[in-house]
């Protein structure tokens, strides 16, 4: 039973017993005995083809075996030797021989094959079974050693190689393990210049042909991936190119596809593909596919491979070179610049507004199709702007963290003296109230005072649908209800009547209670479809009372509060949703399952638009750069409309009869930021499918590649009863399009690219008007009616009082609010106990399209207003501040980011400007105030919304974490840091669904020291300074896993907020903290130890660009990524893949995971 065991071991004490024997003979120079050395490595050579063992006895630790096989692989002169230890050393790197690689270089081995194939190439001919040996064992071990580059190029072992391709053309014995040697010291790409320099790519040409059944599968295989490797040079691509071989690599192809109908040889079929990839990244190899018809060629075959799921990498890679030479083109826009313009009271000199408007005319968006620009977009299309996938932290950019201590220690910056901040006492008038005489019962009006200017008193439109009608009595909706008639006026909102149905004479569900909408649009005495208005004067709207729906929902205020908006349009119409409201729905929502195939099936459809150009309508239908833009009355088209408050659609073109390109306007006085949408759509047919394609987005990636959909409003759903906000939309996706970014819209960064977000709905009623909207929209006039709302919940025990922080550039007010619980009397204990409540600082909507911040908002206003217990203690332990929203004018211009000054207001805080930044600049001065006085706020916190990642978390700032982050020599001791700023992400996390403490992260980087977060913490002292972040997608954890957001839980979020803060105040005295801290958080060793794990959640993420954490979800939204190995190739030909195509596709190859 024993004896296999014995003999094992008695074989491998006899290889060392060789070694040992091999050893002395190489030590003793004098004596000279070739036939003993010979025998003994035929020996070793027998023992390690037979037992296993002795392989790892050969190269265990302290054994000397490798040193001693090299040593007299370099001494001897003996043919046959030579060629034992090669084999010697062949099985050893053969089986399990990654580890064994790594010790054959580290003890010079690769330097020592270099040097005997250069040696022996010198007395030719050389030996056919030494060459063979020499090339199998250097593409073993090329891949392991990084200088193997260096090496063979210094040796001159490049043209050796070479050389040997020449002359053995036919035999493809000794050919394959030179031409895959070819292919690794290509990998390097001085060595790539080199060989083409030398002819290897006509060499390579010449063996390259049309499909054979010889037994040279492999060979040509390995043909293609050499070729791919020496074109990686754009010097080695030109040269092919102007050689003719790009229409000969297309007409190969073809033939191997025609020839390839059981799909054996796909590995050659994908490495030609790759090496006409590698030839299209410079713009001459573009050009030369397109006269070669290859965007028709490749379009063909792939259509042919759509049905084969295993041929999904031939149809990526083909996709990515038809995407890649898919002519770039500008936008169809007379400018890139935003429709609008607002006058700003001055233009800062180096600011990008003067940037902006300095351009000559015609130069703000010019293609770039420069070689190096596209060869630098290649390589880095997948970072995706450094996002993570799910499983490991992809390395990022250090030198954006702060590693100067010093700026990371909060300091407190006197900018302002205290004369200029004492003004600001007017905001803080309860820590001076004396509350005796003050009645607190009666609300006030915030409704501003009516002015005589005649713009606040513009004619009001809303859009209807007459669904509830009969259909003897339907009508066109935005003919006759939208745009009057020259022979009309269009609707007074002063001479808008609002009548409810009388309670009784409906139905008790849902759908009659909320009875119907109708605009009757006939004031001069006509009549619309059979609606007669005798008086001429008054149209009237019957609707019913949704109070116990939508409590802080009023349609006649919210006229009442648009009266007093200023936009700069100057807006003349409400969209619907925001007048008759959203009631969150019952039902949940699920993230969208993505379809396979789904991007691209979009991809080849747009494809389909050069090939087959004349199917293409290219009809404008709706255009704010022109006015006057005709709209179709034939039915055939869709109508558009964005002209209300927070709408934005620039441009929309119909393509196809039933597919439209919807063109976002720039954020006003800029020439970027396009991702928010809210528009409005009608005269669709019911039952057909729809495609719209957004195709000037500009961020990298986006949720709407994991499930997000889009949001529509249906008008005639609203009067039947749901009126809802709900998400829809199928064959959803986000990709790069063929439309050139300008690098002056692009920061500087040449060869971007827009994006496009494509989705398609099928509409359910004929004549309806339907919205829709990048997220649930949240307008500055809804604001306000809400806050007139709130106001009238306040009771004798509530202290509310609503200021006006400042006017913006716009002419708009900034509500600030302050909200605590009014002191139990006026006795000076009470009043003591009043004006020490701590501060806690709450501001929202700093960014536009992030309505979700809103939503949340609304929520913890609601809580704190309300008449719950938690509420009133709430109230009791705190004072608040609270600026609903900080950029009023993006609001209600539809910007996506910035506000009139076209600037991003959240980078603004380090130095605001008074006149182009009032509503920092008054938010800051008012923070500065609260710390000169001694009521520093205990908690600051930024609302805001997250485009690229799920749940809600925060981002807070921390010296130590920061410093771990970058793993700085700094002592532990020198960073004392109090670990109270995360007890509130950690009790946010205990309670409430949507939170996600993994996500968090509490970096400061120096792209961030001018936002709120970072300002605040550092120059105002507040510790627990943050920015909390909403998904704007849908949570992947807790009990609203797998569900998409709505305003239900965006609301309840605001509302946890509160009771979080409820909860921190049994922490916040230093004892307490001190005694509670260990069953929050955890130790400091605890987060030292989890920084140095690759492979999990960190709890602390980087900080990226926008405010915006890493991306969490692996995707490869734009078909261009690594491939992973093909399981069709030999072992040694998998361990050299990744060196044959470094930017190769592998979308599908993944199973798809995007589609």
């Amino acid at each position: 039973m024993n004896k296999p065991k014995m003999a094992a071991e008695k074989s491998a004490s006899r290889v060392l017993m060789l070694l040992s024997q091999l050893e002395r003979l190489n030590e003793d120079h004098k004596v000279s005995n070739n036939d003993a050395i010979r025998q003994i490595t035929g020996k070793i050579l027998h023992l390690l083809q037979t037992q296993e063992k002795t392989r790892k006895e050969v190269t265990s630790k302290g054994s000397g075996g490798m040193e001693v096989i090299l040593s007299s692989l370099e001494n001897t002169q003996d043919l046959q030797t030579t060629l034992n230890i090669l084999a010697i050393l062949n099985e050893l790197l053969t089986v399990g021989g990654g580890r064994r690689t790594g010790v054959f270089v580290s003890k010079g081995g690769t330097a020592i094959l270099l040097q005997m194939l250069v040696s022996s190439s010198k007395n030719p001919p050389a030996n056919e079974e030494l060459m063979l040996h020499i090339h199998t064992l250097l593409v073993k071990v090329g891949p392991k050693d990084r200088k193997f580059g260096v090496k063979s190029r210094l040796n001159g072992a490049l043209n050796v190689t070479l050389n040997l391709v020449k002359h053995n053309l036919q035999n493809h014995k000794l050919l394959l393990p030179c031409l895959q040697v070819l292919r690794v010291y290509s990998s390097n790409l001085v060595n790539a210049v080199s060989l083409g320099k030398s002819g290897a790519l006509e060499i390579m040409f010449e063996i390259i042909g049309p499909f054979s059944k010889k037994s040279t599968t492999l060979m040509k295989y390995v043909v293609c991936s050499s070729v791919l490797c020496v074109c990686s040079s754009g010097m080695n691509a030109r040269r092919a190119v102007d050689r003719g071989y790009l229409p000969t690599l297309l007409s190969i192809y073809q033939d191997w596809h025609r020839h390839d109908t059981r799909h054996r040889h796909v590995v050659i079929r994908k490495s030609i593909l790759a090496c006409i990839k590698n030839l299209t990244n410079i713009k001459l190899g573009r050009k030369a596919f397109i006269d070669a018809n290859g965007m028709r060629i490749l379009y063909n075959t792939s259509t042919e491979c759509l049905a084969v799921r295993t041929l999904d990498p031939l149809v990526n890679t083909s996709s990515l070179i038809m995407r890649k030479c898919f002519p770039k083109n500008r936008l169809p826009l007379p400018t890139i610049k935003s429709v609008f313009h607002h006058q700003l009271p001055h233009i800062a000199a180096g600011g990008p507004v003067a940037q902006l408007y300095n351009q000559p005319p015609g130069v703000d968006d010019v293609v770039d199709e420069s070689d190096e620009n596209e060869a630098t977009e290649v390589d880095t299309e997948n970072e995706t702007e450094y996002e993570d996938d799910e499983t490991g932290h992809k390395t990022q950019n250090d030198d954006d963290i702060e590693t100067d201590i010093k700026k990371l220690r909060p300091i407190q910056v006197n900018t302002r003296p205290f004369d200029e901040l004492r003004a600001y006492e007017y905001f803080c008038r309860e820590f001076s109230e004396i509350f005796e005489d003050n009645d607190f019962e009666s609300p006030r009006s915030i409704i501003p005072p009516s002015s005589d200017n005649s713009e606040l008193h513009r004619p009001i439109i809303i859009p209807t649908t007459p669904s509830s009608l009969g259909p003897q009595n339907r009508r066109p909706l935005r003919e006759d209800l939208v745009t009057p008639r020259p022979d009309e006026s269009p609707l007074e909102l002063d001479s808008i009547s609002i009548s409810k149905r009388p309670e009784g004479t409906a139905d008790h569900d849902l759908v009659c209670s909320l009875g119907r909408l109708v605009v009757d649009g006939g004031v001069n005495g006509g009549s619309v479809d059979g609606l007669q208005d005798e008086g001429g004067e008054q149209a009237v709207l019957e609707v019913p009372d949704t109070a116990a729906l939508l409590p802080l929902h009023d349609p006649d205020l919210y006229l009442e509060m648009v009266k007093s908006t200023r936009s700069v349009p100057a807006y003349t119409e409400v969209a619907y949703p925001d007048y008759f409201g959203h009631v969150a729905l019952n039902l949940r929502e699920p993230i969208l399952e993505r379809v396979y195939g789904v991007q691209r099936m979009k991809i080849f459809q747009d494809i389909e638009r050069l090939i087959h150009s004349s199917d293409i309508l290219d009809k404008v239908v709706y255009d704010l750069d022109n006015q006057s833009c005709p709209v179709t009355d034939n039915g055939e088209s869709l109508k558009f409309n964005s002209k209300f408050e927070s709408g934005n659609l620039r441009k929309a073109i119909q393509v196809r009869k039933f597919e439209y390109d919807l063109i976002l306007n720039s954020d006003i006085n800029s020439n970027h930021y396009h991702q928010w949408f809210y528009f409005e759509v009608s005269n669709m047919r019911p039952g057909v499918r729809y495609r719209f394609n957004i195709i000037n987005c500009e961020k990298s990636n986006s949720q709407f590649n994991y499930g997000m959909q889009v949001l529509m409003y249906s008008v005639q759903d609203a009067i039947n009863g749901s009126p809802h906000w709900v998400r829809t939309g199928s064959d959803i996706c986000y990709y790069k399009n063929h439309f050139s970014r300008s690098s002056i819209a692009a920061g500087g960064q040449k060869g971007k690219s827009y994006f496009t977000l494509t989705f398609t709905v099928t509409f359910q009623h004929k004549d309806d008007v339907c919205y829709f909207a990048y997220h649930y929209p949240y307008t500055y006039s809804m604001l306000k009616m809400h806050l007139q709302k709130l106001s009238a919940l306040r009771t004798a025990q509530i202290y509310y009082r609503q200021d006006d922080l400042c006017e913006t550039l716009g002419g708009n007010s900034c509500p600030l609010l302050t909200i605590t619980a009014m002191p139990e009397s006026s006795s000076n204990d009470h009043i003591s106990q009043f004006r020490s409540r701590p501060v806690v600082f709450l501001s929202a909507r700093v960014h536009p399209g992030e309505t979700n911040s809103s939503w949340v908002m609304k929520g913890t206003l609601e809580f704190l207003m309300s008449c719950s217990p938690q509420a009133q203690s709430l109230r009791e332990s705190y004072i608040f501040k609270i600026i609903p929203m900080l950029n009023p004018d993006g609001v209600i211009n539809g910007n996506h980011r910035c506000s009139l000054s076209g600037e991003d207001l959240n980078r603004q805080w380090q130095s605001p400007n008074a006149e182009l930044h009032p509503t920092i600049y008054h938010a800051k001065s008012l923070l500065q105030y609260l710390r000169a006085t001694g009521r520093t706020p205990l908690v600051f916190c930024d609302y805001h919304g997250h485009s690229r990642k799920k749940n809600v978390f925060m981002y807070g700032c921390s010296i130590k974490e920061t410093v771990w982050q970058t793993n700085a020599n700094t002592s532990t001791c020198d960073l004392q840091e109090d670990l109270g700023y995360r007890t509130l992400p950690k009790l946010l996390s205990q309670m409430a669904p949507v939170f996600s403490l993994s996500s968090c992260s509490f970096v400061v980087e120096r792209s961030k020291e001018a936002t709120a977060r970072v300002v605040v913490w550092r120059e105002i002292g507040v510790q627990r300074s943050y920015t909390m972040e909403s998904t704007l997608c849908g949570c992947d954890q807790g009990k609203y896993k797998g569900l998409q957001i709505g305003t239900s839980e965006l609301e309840e979020m605001g509302a946890q907020f509160c009771l979080a803060l409820l909860r921190l105040r049994r922490y916040t005295s230093p004892l307490e903290l001190q005694n509670h801290n260990s069953h929050l958080l955890d130790t400091e060793n605890d987060l030292i130890d989890t920084r140095g794990i690759p492979n999990i959640t960190s709890t602390t993420t980087y900080v990226l660009e926008e405010d915006e954490a890493a991306f969490l979800e692996e995707v490869d939204y734009s078909a261009e990524s690594n491939d992973e190995n093909d399981p069709d190739l030999e072992p040694d030909l998998q361990d050299n893949l990744a060196l044959l195509d470094p930017s190769s596709d592998s979308e599908f190859s993944r199973q798809d995971s995007v589609n």
